[in-house]
């Protein structure tokens, strides 16, 4: 690994002091590093290109948004959790400058996780935006259930009658998708899932999609609606719009150095199966 990026979490004043302690000890490694905060945009595209590997500072949600920023370029992320459940990151801070010659030595693997895409038809200037986790279709600041006419592949499902929809990846699936009721898809799995928010009379399972499926959502409301992509990134939709969702043809990878059996472990401490 010759270029290492460090993208940190602005508003966790430790993240910003631990990307400078990582910078000089890269440094005095004869890597290249350059450093910026995770929501700098521009920064990261003009320094991404050549990246190696790329070091994120902070929880899930800077994972999330480094990924979709990265993803084009397929550069491995070693997340480093200084946030709170740490699904998607690999190393707690007091861990990091233990382990972290194992993975410039070689010794780790890479975790592929599909990701998803979303696609507005009716907004020509949207061009299609990633997901790691979930791509939400759901109600406003109404509270009020909005129908969501659903195909799959040109077929037509059913109208939800809901206040919202989760398409979510195997990522995600442990997340919002596993709140309203979805199943948990192991993460490397390529399916991903179209799960209804508090359905009523109308179909309340989880779907479990092939990887080649092709969503089509069309939004039926006289009020508000928004789409949301990883609950980062938020878009209000019309009556009649339509949103569409199929697999990315990106993925995230994640720097990894523990057993690849890792998941159920984790997915057992953290849901609250078992004790730490």
């Amino acid at each position: 690994m010759k270029k290492a990026g460090i993208l940190y979490n602005a508003r966790i004043p430790a993240a910003q002091a631990l990307a400078e302690t990582l910078a000089a000890r890269l440094g005095q490694w004869k890597i290249a590093v350059w450093r910026c905060a995770a929501s700098d945009d521009g920064t990261v595209k003009a320094k991404l290109p050549g990246t190696t590997v790329i070091l994120s500072l902070g929880g899930d949600g800077t994972m999330l948004r480094v990924a979709r920023m990265v993803a084009p370029e397929s550069t491995p992320i070693l997340g480093i959790n200084m946030g709170n459940l740490g699904f998607t990151t690999e190393l707690t801070e007091s861990e990091l400058m233990e382990k972290l010659p194992e993975f410039f030595d070689g010794k780790g693997w890479i975790d592929e996780r599909a990701m998803l895409q979303v696609e507005l038809p009716l907004h020509t200037s949207i061009p299609p935006i990633r997901a790691l986790n979930d791509i939400v279709v759901a109600r406003g600041s109404v509270v009020r259930l909005i129908k969501i006419k659903a195909s799959v592949n040109d077929q037509p499902i059913t109208t939800y009658r809901a206040d919202g929809v989760i398409a979510a990846t195997a990522t995600g699936s442990t997340g919002y998708s596993l709140a309203a009721g979805g199943p948990i898809l192991f993460p490397n799995a390529k399916e991903f899932l179209l799960t209804p928010i508090l359905p009523h009379l109308t179909l309340s399972a989880a779907l479990v999609l092939s990887q080649d499926a092709v969503v089509e959502l069309e939004v039926q409301t006289a009020h508000e609606s928004r789409v949301s992509i990883d609950g980062q990134v938020e878009m209000p939709l019309r009556n009649v719009d339509t949103v569409i969702i199929k697999r990315s043809p990106y993925t995230t990878k994640l720097l990894r150095i523990q057993p690849q059996s890792f998941f159920y472990q984790t997915l057992l401490t953290k849901l609250g199966g078992r004790e730490k």
